[in-house]
């Protein structure tokens, strides 16, 4: 398969970046094509131009801003993303990377008569994300429950995609974890992704 591993992270040094690296890795000794996208190290802009949201439910959608990254994502048979969770969330530019690429005649039609969104994104069969977030599981399920898995799974995937294999992995209560619990977290990855 080719997997496009997208990274959102500031940090070149993160503990994001150490996953998706291992992600990388083993991927390519399974013999995966593996497309990688540093959103911050390639400059990727999250802003939603004036233009871009002029023609949102324009028929023929215009992609040309952010052509190169729709590409990518059209080429690839599946998307592993990789953020850390910030105030229960996206990353603000990962949240611009799906406002621009996850766009009408990309990853969704527009119902004419205002309908349901029809998906288009046939091509992606398998939607991953490994996340870390500060607070421990129980704020994240019980208290907020566990909102960016809703936005990945009952939003993304189900609005751009039929009958993908969907999972999300996170590791929680990062702020407080030690050495050995990244270690422990890490090899999980490599473990799960060794399945792909």
């Amino acid at each position: 398969m080719r997997i496009l591993v997208v990274l959102a992270h500031p940090l070149e040094e993160s503990f994001a970046a150490g996953v998706a690296e291992t992600i990388r890795r083993k991927l390519l000794a399974n013999g995966h094509t593996v497309d990688f996208l540093d959103l911050y190290r390639e400059n990727f802009d999250p802003r939603l131009t004036s233009t871009e949201r002029a023609r949102y439910f324009q028929p023929d959608y215009d992609v040309s801003e952010a052509e190169p990254f729709v590409r990518r994502l059209q080429q690839a048979d599946g998307l592993v993303l990789v953020f850390p969770q910030w105030w229960f969330n996206f990353p603000a530019i990962l949240k611009g990377y799906v406002d621009r690429v996850f766009v009408p005649g990309v990853a969704f039609d527009n119902d004419p008569a205002g309908g349901r969104l029809r998906p288009k994104l046939r091509n992606i069969r398998v939607l991953w994300a490994f996340t870390s977030t500060g607070s421990p599981w129980w704020i994240v399920h019980l208290y907020m429950g566990n909102p960016v898995r809703r936005l990945l799974k009952r939003g993304i995937a189900a609005f751009c995609a039929r009958g993908l294999d969907f999972k999300l992995v996170n590791l929680y209560d990062m702020d407080r974890s030690n050495e050995e619990k990244r270690r422990a977290h890490l090899a999980r990855v490599e473990m799960l992704v060794g399945r792909l």
